[in-house]
């Protein structure tokens, strides 16, 4: 991991003592996305029930597991992603947290969020609970004016950057 990566992943971990909820969605970060697991290790440390997903092995929406520490991760289906090994939730598990933080390449002013095009996330966020907190995690340079949105896309009502910490996204409906 960069310097700057390592740094960043150590912001992130601080700005995580401030979120709100009791139940959260996280992620293992992969590859270059943001953050680490002392992150998560913060939110279990603060008491709060910490989801983590796994890809099914089919497209679809993400399945989810609890976080009990790092040695509760094992291989994933993807190689180099690291997911939760104990008992698989469902997808609508997601209806249960009162945040959910996700990866993101890019967030726009309007809170228009760019994942890694595998739709995932398009295809879980409507599990999310309304009134849910829906948090991209970037980096300061990867918050952009405008991006393109497609009809599917769910708006982010936040974002969480090393920098910056919590931020908030409006709504468009």
């Amino acid at each position: 991991m960069s310097e700057e990566r390592a740094r960043d992943a150590v912001a992130l971990a601080a700005a995580a003592a401030r979120l709100p909820g009791e139940v959260v969605c996280a992620y293992v970060p992969f590859g270059t996305e943001p953050g680490s697991t002392a992150l998560l290790d913060q939110l279990l440390g603060q008491g709060k029930r910490v989801l983590l997903p796994i890809v099914p092995d089919t497209p679809g929406p993400l399945e989810w597991a609890a976080y009990e520490g790092p040695s509760s991760l094992g291989p994933g289906r993807l190689r180099g992603l690291l997911e939760p090994t104990g008992r698989r939730l469902g997808p609508d598990t997601l209806g249960t947290a009162d945040l959910v933080l996700m990866p993101a390449l890019a967030v726009d002013d309007e809170g228009v969020r760019l994942g890694r095009g595998a739709g995932y996330y398009d295809r879980s966020l409507p599990f999310a609970a309304p009134g849910a907190a829906l948090v991209a995690v970037v980096r300061d340079a990867e918050l952009v004016r405008e991006l393109p949105a497609e009809p599917h896309d769910v708006r982010m009502t936040g974002v969480l950057t090393p920098e910056h910490g919590l931020a908030p996204r409006p709504v468009i409906d």
